[in-house]
């Protein structure tokens, strides 16, 4: 097969054209160095492009190691410290774009996500990278002192290799597990992946009832086995979605139960004693509308979990104490999640114990570096899956830069 590529060998070879690939690769570029960055799409970065409802929530003001799940949690800590959302925000400035902020840190484009993959591209451009779409890894190897690779479109020798191929969510969008295929040929581990900030699923009488009301949402306060986090539940005709199920989703193991707090923000709770004094004469249920949307109300009520007829005023305080303590903690078992084919990010990957830190470079394999969701880091929703995919190709793409200055 004759090859299409316009070198030989190159200084890089980053797998990949995704948000970290093709930062890695044109901030590589900009340092000097010759880059291939191939990728089997016809497009690129293709989940930066639906991102945000096609805004791009490209960052979170708040990003901070601990709102990153991993079995090494300290390992995220550098890259993020070296290269920051404010970092990226002026990248975006020079390039003429805008921002927004939403909730809890969140930034949007305002120019909408195809103008950050467009500011990629040129940024790649300036730095001389040679993309290939449409272009399939078939087998990398060690020849001499550099990595041999074979393409669709030929083979060619890379002095260093970055694999940026992503995680295994989204399959529709090209997601595959080549990275952990690459990891494991040169003797690294990979911790079991699994499929995060996803919907959750449920069958039974729990799953007709949540259909019932699909489209209602509340505030809430959820929880798996990890944090709790204060934001919408949504019921789906499948089971519960919005951000607090995804958060939760992250930390989620099969067969456990969500633990939801109904009352959301501080003083919902607080209420019931205002509308025992004021409708004492009325039904709990039929003054929980001041609260919760009626919907809701009849779902919870259906379901038992509101007691039906009796007085607010012939409620003893003990007994209306206890129901709200239970609604606090309202525990429903899923039955799974909506898996790969809607999960945002992949939870696992190439452990971090056996990557560099500072440079995302291989313990087993000098030269062979593992940047963004291929690596087990997994950030919150939020943006902070971006900020790690940008931190770690930077880190990485300095890490090459400098070793390629220094060689002989």
């Amino acid at each position: 097969m004759t090859s299409v590529f316009a070198r030989a060998d190159y200084d890089l070879i980053v797998l990949g054209a995704g948000a970290a690939g093709l930062f890695c690769a044109a901030r590589a570029g900009q340092a000097g160095l010759s880059v291939l960055l191939i990728d089997h799409a016809r497009k690129p970065a293709e989940k930066v492009r639906i991102s945000g409802g096609g805004r791009c929530n490209f960052t979170n003001l708040e990003t901070r190691p601990a709102a990153y799940i991993s079995e090494n949690p300290h390992f995220a800590k550098s890259a993020l410290a070296r290269y920051t959302p404010w970092d990226f925000m002026d990248l975006m400035a020079r390039h003429g774009l805008s921002w927004h902020e939403k909730t809890l840190g969140q930034l949007f484009c305002d120019q909408k996500s195809g103008a950050i993959i467009q500011m990629l591209l040129d940024e790649a451009e300036r730095g001389g990278v040679e993309l290939h779409l449409e272009t399939s890894c078939e087998s990398l190897e060690i020849q001499a002192n550099a990595f041999g690779l074979q393409t669709s479109k030929g083979r060619v020798l890379g002095r260093r290799v970055v694999v940026a191929t992503g995680g295994l969510s989204i399959p529709k969008m090209g997601a595959t597990g080549l990275a952990y295929d690459l990891a494991r040929q040169f003797g690294h581990r990979i911790i079991e992946p699994r499929a995060a900030l996803v919907p959750f699923t449920f069958t039974g009488a729990d799953q007709a009832l949540f259909a019932a009301i699909s489209g209602v949402s509340c505030e809430v306060r959820a929880r798996a086995s990890g944090p709790e986090f204060t934001e919408a539940l949504l019921f789906t005709h499948r089971g519960l979605s919005g951000p607090a199920m995804l958060q939760a989703s992250s930390y989620w193991q099969p067969g456990e139960a969500l633990h939801i707090n109904l009352w959301g923000q501080d003083g919902a709770r607080d209420r019931l004693a205002q509308l025992k004094s004021r409708h004492g004469g009325r039904s709990l249920a039929s003054v929980l509308d001041d609260i919760w949307p009626r919907r809701l109300v009849d779902m919870l009520t259906e379901r038992g979990d509101i007691p039906q007829g009796g007085k607010l005023a012939e409620q003893s305080t003990r007994g209306l104490d206890a129901w709200a303590e239970k609604m606090a903690n309202w525990t429903v078992k899923p039955a799974g999640t909506e898996g790969w084919r809607t999960a945002e990010v992949t939870v696992g990957g190439v452990d971090t114990r056996e990557l560099s830190s500072k440079t995302m470079e291989s313990q087993r394999q000098p030269g062979l570096y593992f940047i963004g969701e291929c690596v087990d880091v997994t950030g919150w929703l939020g943006g902070y899956n971006f900020q790690w995919a940008w931190a770690s190709a930077a880190a990485a793409a300095q890490a090459a830069a400098e070793q390629w200055s220094g060689r002989d």
